[in-house]
């Protein structure tokens, strides 16, 4: 067989097929993460729709996500880097805050009364804490494949991917809260999708203590609309401080309060 080093001709030899590999070194496309980063930031990376990632951060470090063009959805789940069993509990978060929606000031809650992070900003308003994500089975029935390689991946099958880059299975999965797609409550308890708030809109987290967060960028379950839809969702994380007395996110409730005070005794942040 006659090697060669044209990718145009194949890659069907190991000669051709690295010559093909080198010759991308360098190359830029639309959802990559920017290696290295950028300077003064710890992570920058543009998610696919229908991708995912996952950080290990530091306690303090300021993660923003931005909607680019208007149809991201990102389910998330958060970890104690180093003590992955306390976790992101979206029933605590909505419980013991007494508010089912997410907003500017809401703490994500572990499901040891801690807190994993604060929305310190947020200039979309539309969030889910209820609904969870999407399922291969749902997606299959909706779209005709929820597979991870397929054109229409579930978010679950997405989460497990990116688990198990930390030595996570699927009983390490708990309910994921959504962002950049909202959800209400009707007066029976039904859930009804309210969409996107458009293009251009952000959230910013700061994460109480060293996290490791995981992301899948995915059509939310809920979304009526028949085609899968989910556009390209920005992440930038940069160092920062945590929450601490006399920052108005320390006080803004009781219980507010008490779940940075748990957080705080801890004394591993």
């Amino acid at each position: 067989m006659t090697e060669t080093t044209d990718a145009g001709a194949g890659t069907a030899t190991t000669t051709a097929a690295r010559a093909h590999a080198r010759s991308q070194a360098g190359a830029v496309v639309d959802c990559m993460p920017l290696l290295p980063p950028p300077p003064g930031t710890l992570w920058s990376e543009t998610v696919a729709g229908g991708g995912y990632t996952h950080l290990a951060l530091p306690a303090g470090a300021h993660v923003t996500l931005t909607d680019r063009d208007g149809d991201a959805c990102a389910h998330l789940l958060l970890y104690v880097t180093g003590r992955p069993w306390e976790r992101l509990s979206a029933a605590d978060t909505v419980k013991v805050q007494w508010n089912a929606y997410l907003g500017t000031g809401s703490q994500l809650l572990s499901d040891q009364g801690r807190v994993l992070a604060t929305v310190t900003a947020d200039t979309s308003g539309r969030h889910d804490a209820l609904a969870g994500t999407s399922t291969a089975a749902r997606n299959t029935a909706r779209y005709g494949d929820g597979s991870p390689q397929g054109p229409s991946p579930a978010g679950r099958e997405l989460l497990l991917l990116a688990a198990a880059k930390h030595g996570l299975g699927p009983r390490d999965l708990p309910a994921a809260v959504s962002l950049f797609h909202g959800i209400a409550v009707d007066g029976d308890g039904a859930l009804h999708s309210t969409g996107s708030a458009g293009p251009g809109t952000a959230v910013t987290l700061r994460l109480e203590q060293a996290v490791t967060l995981l992301l899948a960028n995915t059509a939310h379950p809920l979304d009526p609309r028949p085609a899968y839809r989910c556009t390209p969702l920005e992440v930038l994380a940069v160092p920062g401080e945590v929450t601490g007395p006399g920052d108005p996110h320390w006080d803004a409730t009781p219980e507010r309060h008490r779940a940075h005070l748990n957080t705080a005794a801890l004394g591993v942040r």
